[in-house]
């Protein structure tokens, strides 16, 4: 009976060995129809991105022999000629016009030169010693600033009114 019984589970061990065997061969089989269906898929969307582009420039040919009717019959346009090109900067000179008697006066743009400008450090003001004459030199350095030309556009706009009027009768 002790035969038996072992013939039993070796039975059993083997049947349930074969299950797993096919348990695998089956699952590397569904995964590998997955991916040829994603294969399959991907084929898919590139051949309708295909598909749409061409028919983008299908239409688009359409369009510019459209305009290009167009052109030909409601605004006469043409291609530009070799002709049409200047060869150097004097050719262009020549097609311009002199100024016309009534023209207004061209716009002249002048920037003063304001010197070097000093920058303390962003603590040297907290680690110096406050003293009277560093006191009074402060205030000096805050008056100083209103009386030169701005440099820059945020110096310009932090000033008050009055200097920039004053500043455009000096460009004058």
């Amino acid at each position: 009976m002790a035969k038996v019984s072992r013939i039993r589970q070796v039975g059993w061990l083997m049947l349930l060995g074969i299950c797993v065997a096919m348990f695998l061969a089956l699952t590397f089989r569904v995964n590998a129809v997955k991916s040829e269906v994603r294969l399959l898929e991907r084929q898919i969307i590139a051949a309708k991105k295909s598909k749409q582009m061409l028919e983008t420039e299908f239409q688009t040919r359409a369009s510019q022999a459209q305009l290009a009717a167009w052109n030909q019959v409601e605004f006469g346009y043409d291609a530009p000629r070799a002709d049409q090109y200047v060869e150097h900067e004097r050719q262009l000179a020549v097609l311009g016009t002199p100024r016309g008697m009534d023209a207004p006066e061209m716009i002249r743009v002048a920037k003063a030169d304001t010197g070097p400008v000093e920058e303390d450090g962003l603590f040297g003001d907290w680690l110096e010693e406050d003293t009277p004459e560093r006191a009074t030199v402060a205030v000096a350095r805050v008056e100083q600033p209103t009386r030169q030309l701005a440099t820059s556009l945020a110096q310009r706009l932090a000033r008050p009114a009055n200097t920039s009027v004053a500043m455009a009768e000096v460009g004058r």
